[in-house]
């Protein structure tokens, strides 16, 4: 019995498609179907009905599958039983550039010293770079934007809305409600990045029929954010990205919800096949808890 073999078995099982098993697994519809066919024949059971394109667990399928589940996973066991002392377990985490910057030198101190056996390699990458890293099995733990794939597990962790921010002492602070023509008239400050849906902020002008004062167009979150902290111009950036200025009283948060909203979420995804270490993802969300906690005013 091969536990590849196995393996393909349970992907078919969870994604109930042979056709998305075979995406997540990067083989033809072809070998994964000549690996559940030789399965069959090594137990001398059918696993799966056929009625032309259709597949239905059998009754023996159901039977068989905690203990498929039970082989693969004291396989796994064994084989980290077996890694030599100075070669500690790893988990690699991934994450989106600004969950990178902001979240994870807070997130990874905390897994560490609750497992203190494990070690931690991290990877910041783009969020198509990170999905198809998680696809890839190269990372275990992927921090992104919200994705949409049949073989991954998705756990909504961060608020990263955009917000409106400026200056203390600006005009906009003390106005209950601010206009679009009144912010198209203010110097603003755009940082650009594919992890946002920019056009919505350039449709809310384009709707009141004004033209902004874009007269900072960056790519860098700390470039855009020292431009608005320097009082030389206003603008929206994403919630991670101002937490600690937010917190100490050095940018100010306007109401935009009367003509904008960009809400927006990092979640922790995994593979749909599993992950293995339960206690992590606890840890995980403690760190999310106390990560917010400090987001309070001193």
């Amino acid at each position: 019995m091969n536990i590849d073999h196995l393996e393909a078995f349970l992907y078919v099982v969870r994604l109930e498609s042979i056709h998305k098993a075979a995406e997540l697994l990067f083989l033809s519809q072809p070998t994964v179907t000549a690996r559940i066919k030789t399965l069959e024949q090594d137990l001398g059971i059918e696993l799966f009905l056929r009625r032309g394109r259709s597949l239905t667990l059998s009754e023996e399928g159901k039977s068989f599958i905690p203990y498929a589940e039970q082989i693969i996973n004291t396989y796994q066991q064994g084989k980290k039983l077996l890694k030599k002392e100075n070669h500690p377990e790893e988990i690699v985490i991934g994450a989106n550039i600004i969950t990178s910057q902001y979240f994870i030198p807070f997130a990874l101190p905390i897994l560490k010293k609750q497992h203190p056996q494990l070690r931690f390699k991290f990877i910041s990458v783009s969020n198509e770079a990170l999905l198809e890293k998680l696809l890839q099995k190269q990372v275990d733990i992927a921090l992104m934007k919200d994705v949409s794939n049949h073989g991954v597990q998705k756990h909504k962790l961060l608020n990263n809305s955009v917000k409106l921010v400026v200056y203390p002492g600006h005009s906009f602070q003390y106005q209950e409600k601010i206009s679009v023509r009144e912010l198209a008239n203010e110097q603003m400050v755009f940082f650009e990045c594919g992890a946002f849906d920019w056009n919505r902020v350039f449709h809310l002008f384009e709707g009141a029929k004004v033209e902004p004062k874009v007269d900072f167009l960056v790519d860098h979150l700390e470039v855009a954010k020292s431009i608005i902290l320097s009082k030389n111009g206003i603008g929206f950036l994403p919630s991670l990205s101002i937490k600690e200025e937010l917190r100490r009283g050095e940018l100010i948060e306007i109401d935009t919800s009367h003509m904008l909203q960009i809400n927006q979420h990092i979640f922790a995804a995994h593979l749909i096949s599993g992950f293995g270490y339960s206690k992590i993802w606890e840890d995980i969300l403690l760190s999310v808890k106390e990560f917010e906690y400090q987001s309070f005013p001193l």
